[in-house]
């Protein structure tokens, strides 16, 4: 009898599966010039970039809002926001105000629906170029593709903060242990020509082959479906292309 492979058993395990679900934080959908006060800087866990909790005095009440903290604002920080607010760090600005060549975050994709563009930490997005008559604003994304969206629209004047959180070495095993167990991820991961035949399809050999070709039928039991399970082809492609300048 055939042994059952590691990536078999591991299809029935049941990983924790958390109840805890991330709010979605916006951009507040205040239309008057008000000022906000920045009372809190939070960590909230599956979020990488900071948030801010921001207390904004308006003409007939006072709100508390979550904002995504742009780099550089402190505790008791004075923030605007409005029509005809100045564009400095931090300030949630239409962008018809903010000049070309400012870098932005929290973006709205149109105007009032709380921000789509540049929310993950250390992004940012560029504006490029302002159409006064037709009242759109070219925007350069953290991608490098560019989009076109209403001068209505609001942003936070700097870059998300939090940026370079990766570039931290994990530096030993036990550190990606944690990290990955959080992620829900499977870690860590044995290549299959490493092990012993008789522990995968891959395994054995004076060196590390697999000795036979790699694709398989996506038809194959499950013990032997691993590798480029029904590829249609494999490696590069033959044939020129077509360039265009």
């Amino acid at each position: 009898m055939g042994k059952i492979i590691r990536k078999v058993r591991e299809q029935n395990k049941k990983l924790f599966k958390s109840i805890y679900k991330r709010e979605k934080v916006l951009l507040p959908n205040v239309k008057e010039n008000c000022e906000g006060v920045i009372e809190s800087i939070e960590h909230e866990r599956g979020r990488g970039a900071p948030i801010a909790l921001c207390k904004i005095q308006l003409k007939d009440r006072v709100i508390k809002n979550y904002i995504v903290a742009p780099e550089g604002i402190s505790i008791g920080q004075k923030i605007q926001f409005g029509k005809s607010v100045e564009p400095k760090i931090g300030n949630c600005v239409h962008l018809r105000d903010i000049p070309e060549g400012s870098y932005i975050s929290m973006v709205e994709k149109k105007a009032y629906d709380g921000g789509k563009y540049a929310k993950s930490c250390g992004t940012s997005a560029l504006i490029v170029f302002h159409n006064r008559d037709a009242h759109l604003t070219t925007l350069k994304l953290p991608s490098g593709e560019r989009v076109t969206v209403s001068n209505e629209a609001r942003a936070f004047i700097g870059i998300i903060s939090g940026g370079g959180k990766d570039d931290r070495p994990l530096l030993k095993a036990g550190t990606a242990y944690h990290k990955y167990k959080t992620l829900g991820r499977v870690w860590p991961k044995v290549r299959g020509v490493a092990m012993n035949p008789v522990d995968h399809p891959h395994g054995g050999g004076n060196h590390q082959h697999i000795g036979h070709p790699s694709t398989v039928s996506k038809n194959a039991p499950p013990n032997v479906r691993v590798g480029l399970v029904g590829a249609r082809q494999t490696g590069r492609k033959k044939g020129s292309r077509n360039e265009f300048n």
